[in-house]
Order: C-alpha cells, then sequence, then structure tokens
C-alpha cells in the first residue's frame, strides 16, 4: 500500500471517528473537545489500531496541527493593537506571574522525581504552558469566554503563546548538543546564533511590514475581481506563508500566524478573513484533537500506570495551586477564580513542539520525553471533564451566594415577520413607524435599565444579546423575512451581519451603518440596504437651512431627497475601490462635481450667485424644528 493510499484512508478513519463520536458527545453533555480525544484513543495505535502507516498518521498530524495555527490567527485578527495595549497588565502580571510560578514549581517537582536540574527546568516551563486549542474551544462551547473568568483565561493563555518564543531560544542553553551539531542540514540551524537572531527579528518586522503594507492592496486587488473563491485562498495563502517563514526562522508557525493576525486586525478585510476561515479551523481543529487522542501512548499507561497517574496528578495539582494562590492574591472571587483554575491546570499543545526540539538538542532522552507526552495529553484529555464539573457542580452552587446574578434573556412570546436589534436613538423611530402601520417586531436589545425603560413607556422590547445564535433562533429568524440592524457599535453589527448571512441567508437585512467607511465596508460584504445613521437627521437639517435662506419649500426638499439617491449610487460606486487611494479620491472628485453639475443645470435653483449664496432676501418662517 503506498503512502498516498495510506494517507487517505488514515484521514476516512481520522473523518468518520469524528462524525460519529462528536454528536454523541454533544448529546451526551460532554463537548466536542472530548468527543474528538475519546475518538481519538479508539482508533490510535494503542487500542484498535484503525490509523494507517507511520508516514500517513505523521501526515495527517501536520494538516491537524494547521488548525491551531489557524485558531492563532483568528484568535489575533480578534485583537487590536490598542486592545492588546490595554491588556498589557493582565498579559505581562497575571500571565507572567503563572509561567514563572508553575514553571518554577513544576521544575522543583521534576528534580525530586530524578531530573538534573537542566532537563528539570525545560520540563517545568514547558509543562507551565495550558493548551489554548482545548481551553478557547471549551469556554466558547459553555459559553464562558466572556465571563470574568473566561477573560482572565484568555489573557494568560495569549501570554503563554507568546512565552513561547524565548523558551525556543533558551532551550539549546539546557541541552548537550549545539546548533553546530545539525549544521549537516544546512539552513538557519548551521549558522551562527546572532544570525539566526537576525533572521528571527527580520522575519517579525518582515509580517508586521508586509501585514500592513501588502496585503491590505493585495486584498483589496482581490476583492475588485468579484471572485469569492479567490479571496478564499488568498486568506489560507496568508496563513500558510507566514506560518512558512516563521517554520524557516526556527519559531513556531502558530505564535507567527498570531502575529499576522494581530497586524491585520485593523485591516478592513477582518471579518471577511474570519468568515473564510471559520470553516478550515473547525475541522482541522477537530483533527488536531483526534490525533491527540491517538498519540496517547496506552502501553505506557498498561507497564507503568502508577507513574503516569502520579505525574498528571503532580502536573494537575502543582499548576492548579500556582493558578488558586494567583486567583486569591489578585481577588478573583470564588466563581472567577474556579473558572480560572480549572480552565489551566493542563500541559498545551505547544509542549509536543518543545518536547520534540528537547530530545533534538539532547535535553530529555526519548524516553523521558514519550512520558511526558502522555502526561500531557493526559492533562489535556480530563480539561473538558473538569470544566463539566465547574458548569454543572460548581457554578450552581456558587451563583447561590452571587447577589446579582446574570440576568437571562427574556422569552419571545409572539412572531414576527421582522427582527429589530437595538432599540436606542436610532432603532426607536425604526420600530415606532413600523408599529404605526400595524407591524409588530420582535425588538432585542441588550441594555437591560433600557428595556424596562420602553416597556414602561409601552414597547414590547425583549433583553438579549442577538449575537447570539440561539437566541436568534428563540426570535423567530429562521422564518422571519427581514431583520433590521439598528445598534451603534460597528463590531456589533458586522458580528451580526455575519451571523445572519451565515446562518440565516434568506433575511433581508437592513443595517445603521457607522459611519461612511463602515457603510461601504457592509456594501462589500453584500448587505443591500445600508443607511448611513446621520443621512436622515442632516439632509433634514441641511433642507431647513436652506428654507431659511429664502430656497422655496418644494425646492429644498427635492434638493434633500436628490443628495440622498446620489449619497447612496456614490457609496455603492465607490465601495470596491476604498483601499486604492489613488482611485478613490478621483471617483470623489469626480462624484463631486457630478453632483454641483446637476444641481447647475436643475431649473429649480436659477438663483444661486456667484459666491454660491441665493440672490434673494432670506425669508421669515415659523417652522418648527420638530416638523
Amino acid at each position: 500500500m503506498n503512502d498516498h493510499t495510506s494517507f487517505f484512508e488514515s484521514a476516512l478513519v481520522y473523518l468518520a471517528a469524528a462524525v460519529i463520536s462528536v454528536p454523541l458527545a454533544k448529546r451526551l453533555g460532554l463537548g466536542s473537545v472530548l468527543g474528538y480525544l475519546v475518538a481519538g484513543v479508539i482508533i490510535g495505535p494503542h487500542a484498535l489500531s484503525l490509523v494507517g502507516g507511520k508516514d500517513a498518521g505523521e501526515g495527517l498530524m501536520h494538516v491537524a496541527e494547521f488548525g491551531v495555527v489557524m485558531m492563532l490567527f483568528l484568535i489575533g485578527l480578534e485583537l487590536k493593537l490598542p486592545a492588546l495595549w490595554k491588556m498589557r497588565g493582565s498579559l505581562l502580571g497575571l500571565g507572567g506571574l503563572q509561567v514563572l510560578g508553575s514553571g518554577l514549581a513544576l521544575a522543583a517537582g521534576a528534580m525530586w522525581w530524578g531530573l538534573d536540574w537542566k532537563p528539570a527546568l525545560a520540563a517545568g516551563f514547558i509543562l507551565s504552558l495550558s493548551s489554548t486549542a482545548i481551553v478557547l474551544q471549551s469556554l466558547r462551547e459553555k459559553s464562558l469566554h466572556a465571563t470574568a473568568g473566561g477573560r482572565h483565561a484568555f489573557a494568560t493563555l495569549l501570554f503563554q503563546d507568546i512565552a513561547v518564543i524565548p523558551m525556543l531560544a533558551l532551550l539549546p542553553l539546557l541541552g548537550t548538543r549545539n546548533s553546530s551539531a545539525d549544521a549537516s542540514h544546512g539552513g538557519l540551524a548551521s549558522q551562527p546564533g546572532w544570525l539566526q537572531a537576525i533572521a528571527v527579528i527580520a522575519a517579525v518586522i518582515g509580517v508586521v511590514v508586509l501585514g500592513r503594507w501588502l496585503v491590505p492592496r493585495a486584498f483589496a486587488y482581490i476583492a475588485r475581481s468579484g471572485l469569492r473563491e479567490m479571496f478564499t485562498a488568498a486568506a489560507l495563502l496568508l496563513v500558510v506563508a507566514i506560518a512558512t517563514l516563521m517554520t524557516k526562522v526556527g519559531l513556531s508557525p502558530a505564535l507567527g500566524a498570531f502575529v499576522g493576525g494581530v497586524v491585520l486586525a485593523g485591516s478592513p478585510y477582518r471579518h471577511e478573513l474570519e468568515g473564510d476561515l471559520e470553516p478550515f479551523k473547525g475541522i482541522l481543529l477537530g483533527l488536531f484533537f483526534v490525533s491527540i487522542g491517538a498519540s496517547m501512548d496506552l502501553g505506557l499507561l498498561v507497564s507503568d500506570p502508577a507513574t503516569i497517574a502520579m505525574l498528571v496528578a503532580g502536573l494537575v495539582i502543582v499548576k492548579g495551586a500556582v493558578l488558586a494562590i494567583l486567583s486569591k492574591a489578585l481577588r478573583f472571587g470564588a466563581d472567577t477564580g474556579s473558572l480560572y483554575t480549572l480552565s489551566l491546570f493542563q500541559a498545551g499543545e505547544f509542549a509536543f513542539v518543545l518536547l520534540g526540539q528537547s530530545v533534538g538538542l539532547g535535553v530529555f532522552d526519548v524516553k523521558t520525553a514519550a512520558i511526558l507526552n502522555s502526561v500531557v495529553a493526559l492533562s489535556m484529555a480530563i480539561t473538558p471533564l473538569a470544566l463539566l464539573i465547574y458548569q454543572y457542580v460548581l457554578m450552581p452552587r456558587l451563583a447561590k451566594n452571587t447577589t446579582t446574578p446574570a440576568r437571562q434573556p427574556d422569552a419571545v412570546d409572539h412572531s414576527s415577520p421582522v427582527i429589530l436589534v437595538g432599540f436606542g436613538r436610532f432603532g426607536n423611530y425604526v420600530g415606532r413607524l413600523l408599529r404605526s402601520q400595524g407591524i409588530r417586531p420582535v425588538i432585542l436589545e441588550t441594555d437591560a435599565e433600557h428595556v424596562e425603560l420602553t416597556r414602561r413607556l409601552g414597547f414590547e422590547v425583549h433583553y438579549g444579546d442577538a449575537t447570539r445564535l440561539e437566541l436568534l433562533h428563540a426570535a423567530g429568524a429562521p422564518d422571519a423575512r427581514l431583520m433590521i440592524i439598528a445598534v451603534d457599535d460597528p463590531e456589533t453589527i458586522d458580528a451580526l451581519v455575519a451571523t445572519a448571512q451565515r446562518h440565516f441567508p434568506h433575511l433581508e437585512l437592513v443595517v445603521r451603518a457607522n459611519g461612511m467607511d463602515h457603510r461601504m465596508q457592509l456594501l462589500n460584504a453584500g448587505v443591500k440596504h445600508v443607511f448611513h445613521e446621520m443621512s436622515g437627521s442632516a439632509l433634514d437639517a441641511g433642507a431647513r437651512a436652506l428654507r431659511l435662506l429664502g430656497v422655496p419649500a418644494y425646492a429644498a426638499e427635492r434638493a434633500a431627497k436628490r443628495l440622498g439617491r446620489h449619497d447612496i449610487d456614490s457609496a455603492a460606486e465607490l465601495a470596491p475601490i476604498r483601499h486604492d487611494q489613488n482611485a478613490y479620491v478621483a471617483m470623489v472628485r469626480e462624484r463631486v462635481a457630478a453632483l454641483e453639475g446637476l444641481f447647475s443645470k436643475d431649473p429649480l435653483f436659477p438663483g444661486a450667485g456667484e459666491d454660491g449664496a441665493w440672490d434673494r432676501e432670506p425669508r421669515k418662517t415659523t417652522d418648527r424644528a420638530g416638523d
């Protein structure tokens, strides 16, 4: 059987195991991550041995690891540099203390186990890293990622991912072999240390520069082609290129992808990238979890279960104790501290990479590395179980002691062809107009106090976060005809648009845009009915100003309507080229000249003088501002 056949048979088994086990695990309330891990154990070489040969397994593992790379790229996309700067306290303080405290404590435990101080130090800091993939996936599935404990866990994981860089750099200092031993392999490994350091710095700077300058222009060029599949291909190419570059200079490809994601977080194409890559991330992460399950060496468990159990328990207890002490010292509270501790007590996927590097550098022998690999995999496998204990045992008990429990979404007691999201300064006008015409929309609002106020005023407003898919289902989105998005936060608007387009493509979307650039971004995303949040009232004010200057009422109203239509047409024409500065400026100039020419030929406007002022005295008016 050739390698290709072996690879495809392995892929078939992996995917079949995932499709069978994950829905079953979800039905049992165990979560998808645990389902993937159990599937991997069952099909692995130490159970049913359904997976193909070694080469095919390694090839599939490389494909699966790409899921971690993509996940970190998408995490980076969600973090703009100003947001990272705001998180510097949590990143450096909480994350730094966790890695340092856990690393030193685990190193002490490794020395007690019998390791020399150098491999013990390496083992301690390798095991101090937690699993970004499993923790974030599990927290999101259980809707715990937005809680205080979830946010603290995310900040710590972020620091850990960054800490991989110095760990990779320092591992050679702890080994018995230097880089010259690998000179026969060529590449950077055969170069002096100072040259390797320059290459690493140059690669990071290159990612930043290209992400800021080249990538937005390339995506603008691809967007103008109108070929959606090319945008998806370009997104995949970007992630693969960054990961390859980082691998060439000896860094973690996942970390490089994270840096690339952060650089592109401010890009106007951020949401398109997220939407295109999300399906790939999900399936590849699933394969990664299956691979972890398959990599568990059950032979070691059978031959020396006491040692493995002791080491797993030691890792969980020592690391959990450090996390609990940090939670107590920083006054997280019982609920937040429990979630923080139970989320991060395990070792992480980067440990497999670091342990592999350590064996090559002579830090560990092969047997020690195999034992530590098993400890890492088992600690990752019990994490979903620990979070289930938190969700169903600890959280309900701790919630009873909370004086202000989080408000649950209101039940929607009627159906409507229209869902209105947001009932603030913009949405209440839309809602009132619909009600005046006998249309009773389902109104969703996240401001609890505003919900209570509007209910006292006679409006049927329901509390709930419409970005949650289950709430949109409860609000009747599968059967509705129209969703009006009237919230004022651009990121929430973009998230709602993406959710509606992905899960409810039949819905017509009427969307409030936060500025002209946001309006064009929404048009590029395929939204047909986009309205600038200020245009209506601004045009009304402009028409009133014309009337006060003596322009006849019918002419002023006609001018305002004409400008409104011109603005809509301009946005549609400018949207495809909004990232091409030269073309954009030329088009704006052309549109402005066309508008002025249009009005200069209008017989309703014969009185404009050379200075642009009307050749007549302003008339008195009794118009009221509210008319």
